[in-house]
């Protein structure tokens, strides 16, 4: 599995010639989504999603479907019938060659005064990856590699470190980090690595790893 790492919460994952994007929101390339097959959408808050950026992706590939909680999906059925689907806690379901799980149910806290929204977490190929969107979400099985979100305005520092210790994974990759400047990432680097007890990485957008 190739994962390439897209501005802030965005990632594309390709396995044997399927492309699968998670979170094209507003403050990712206008071209993330395109050339998907399938796209997750965690919540609708538009860092994560960007409906301009997602008609892009399915009119540029008429067979691209998309994967998300329902008030993202009321936003999009319409326009696109048969190709939304709505999930939620504890599904399951297939997209682009990829099996997934879905996990969570809450955003986290940004504030006791701002209700909160939903939020899902999406885990592939039995743990290969999870991206929790925007909480710090637990799931029920190993986790080999973790999208981390770094940065924002619901955590602190103390809070990502303790997260990849509770779950763990073999390594971490950095999402949700469009407002973490570069004087502070090496700060980031060093206590998520030297605390986190586990392999913590950064990619820049564009870059790619092999899983």
């Amino acid at each position: 599995m190739k994962l390439t790492k897209k501005s802030h919460a965005c990632v594309r994952l390709e396995k044997d010639g399927r492309t699968l994007v998670i979170d094209p929101g507003g403050f990712s390339e206008q071209d993330a989504a395109v050339g998907a097959d399938a796209v997750l959408v965690t919540h609708e808050h538009p860092d994560h999603f960007d409906e301009g950026r997602l008609r892009a992706a399915l009119e540029a590939n008429p067979a691209a479907e998309i994967w998300t909680l329902k008030s993202v999906a009321d936003q999009l059925t319409a326009a696109f019938p048969g190709r939304v689907h709505t999930v939620g806690h504890g599904d399951t379901f297939t997209a682009a060659g990829f099996d997934v799980q879905v996990h969570g149910e809450l955003h986290a806290v940004i504030h006791p005064d701002i209700p909160r929204i939903t939020n899902v977490g999406y885990l592939i190929d039995g743990g290969r990856v999870f991206h929790p969107g925007d909480a710090l979400t637990v799931p029920d099985r190993p986790v080999q590699t973790l999208m981390l979100p770094v940065m924002a305005p619901w955590n602190k520092i103390s809070e990502v470190i303790d997260y990849v210790r509770e779950l763990r994974p073999q390594r971490a990759y950095d999402v949700h980090d469009a407002l973490l400047t570069d004087l502070a990432r090496p700060i980031y680097d060093r206590q998520i690595g030297a605390l986190g007890g586990t392999d913590h990485q950064r990619l820049t957008p564009g870059a790619s790893a092999e899983l």
